[in-house]
């Protein structure tokens, strides 16, 4: 069996478990759902719904993220939301077609 495929054993998944910090999956949530909150704002994607629920779970768990991360962490993850909210905006206009 290759490395890859190996399965961790239950105390290498307990070491692992030991060294995660709850700040690193939070900050990677945000992360995960910058990404696909932009890209429900996509036009081959679009799904404002979608996209308004990612901003809305973003602005919930920054301030919370933002206890455990550096200042200018904090600043870029308030900018992206700005941005989102910013794109969303523009996403949610009514095209001149209509």
């Amino acid at each position: 069996m290759a490395d890859e495929e190996r399965v961790p054993s239950e105390q290498e998944l307990r070491e692992q478990l030991r060294k995660l910090k709850v700040s690193d999956v939070l900050v990677t949530s945000v992360f995960q759902i910058s990404s696909l909150g932009y890209h429900k704002l996509s036009e081959e994607a679009r799904d404002l719904e979608q996209a308004r629920l990612a901003i809305e779970a973003l602005r919930a768990l920054i301030p919370v993220v933002a206890q455990a991360v550096p200042e200018q962490v904090k600043r870029d993850l308030e900018q992206m939301v700005a941005n989102m909210q910013l794109a969303y905006a523009e996403a949610a206009k009514p095209s001149e077609s209509d």
